[in-house]
């Protein structure tokens, strides 16, 4: 039996800049954190060659092609391990809808079990691009790699989307302390509403060429946090954060509306710097930050939402699980 546990992520900044279309004509670059909530992956051997599958759904079946859930589909298909295994997936969060990345972190946490559980472990790396792979490339989700990068990645980070394809990553110098009260100055409010994220992303993708110069400044937005965060300017996040959600609005009609705008000022006249809506926007969680003096005025001023309490995590995703044995069949 192998488990493994993936984080969700909060993206603070340059996101939209993690498409393709965009970064490998003008480069992009997105700062970003794993969160101490998690997608557990449970692989255990059968002794037949069937294939069982629990998720909200349950399947039964004997071969790959017949597998509904795409994500775990591609992960097999990918790993090698097409026959033979009880699969199970667990996640802290509800997946539908939640803006905190949690279908990337899936197909992050499917490979890293399966592969594992193959006797062949994966670095980060090879998780993340591997995990792009199967929702880009396969199965051609309108969605950028920032999310499958920080989930095997991990901590506090600034990614570099290159020109020629090429992604890096640095891991933001904060101290213990830093790194606590950084993530204490965030919140996640729970706005009560889901969206399909796939129809405000395809927008915005096709809205690429017409967003040139918004999404340059995204970018540079990215790369400003990573220097204040590098020096230990931890409120600034907070003021470019606010200026990072007035541009992403602009990126495709859904991502905010009268309701949504309501809650973000609301946030703002209560004490915090700045947020956003987690993920493609439309629903899911409000991200804010805000100042220690402020937390208590904010929580009732958004008393109506539901607050997920939360840090940042430092580890990407792992396997807290590893028990192997081969079996002849």
């Amino acid at each position: 039996m192998i488990v493994s546990q993936t984080p969700l992520r909060i993206s603070f900044l340059g996101g939209g800049t993690d498409f393709r279309e965009f970064f490998e004509k003008y480069g992009g670059g997105v700062v970003s954190s794993a969160i101490d909530k998690y997608i557990f992956v449970i692989v255990k051997e059968r002794f037949d060659d069937m294939i069982y599958i629990n998720y909200s759904e349950k399947e039964i079946v004997s071969s790959v092609d017949e597998i509904k859930h795409e994500l775990v589909r591609e992960a097999m298909r990918m790993t090698g391990v097409t026959s033979g295994v009880e699969i199970t997936t667990l996640a802290d969060i509800p997946s539908e809808g939640s803006g905190l990345g949690s279908s990337s972190s899936l197909t992050v946490g499917l490979l890293n079990a399966l592969y594992t559980y193959a006797g062949e472990p994966k670095d980060p790396e090879v998780l993340a691009r591997q995990a792009c792979e199967i929702e880009i490339d396969i199965l051609g989700k309108p969605i950028g790699v920032q999310d499958q990068y920080i989930a095997a990645y991990g901590n506090l980070r600034k990614f570099d989307f290159h020109k020629d394809g090429t992604i890096t990553n640095r891991k933001i110098k904060l101290t213990m302390r830093q790194f606590l009260e950084m993530g204490e100055n965030m919140m996640l409010f729970y706005t009560f509403r889901t969206r399909k994220s796939e129809s405000i992303l395809s927008e915005q993708k096709d809205n690429i060429n017409d967003k040139i110069e918004t999404l340059k400044r995204m970018a540079e937005l990215a790369a400003e946090a990573e220097n204040c965060l590098n020096n230990g300017q931890l409120h600034r996040l907070g003021e470019l954060m606010n200026e990072g959600w007035r541009l992403k609005k602009s990126l495709a009609s859904k991502i905010a509306d009268e309701e949504i705008d309501k809650l973000y000022d609301a946030s703002i006249e209560a004490g915090a710097l700045g947020g956003k809506i987690a993920g493609a926007g439309g629903g899911g969680f409000l991200l804010t930050y805000c100042r220690p003096e402020c937390r208590s005025k904010l929580r009732t001023r958004l008393s109506h939402l539901r607050e997920l309490p939360f840090n940042l995590e430092p580890a990407g995703s792992k396997i807290i699980f590893n028990y192997r044995r081969n079996i002849i069949k």
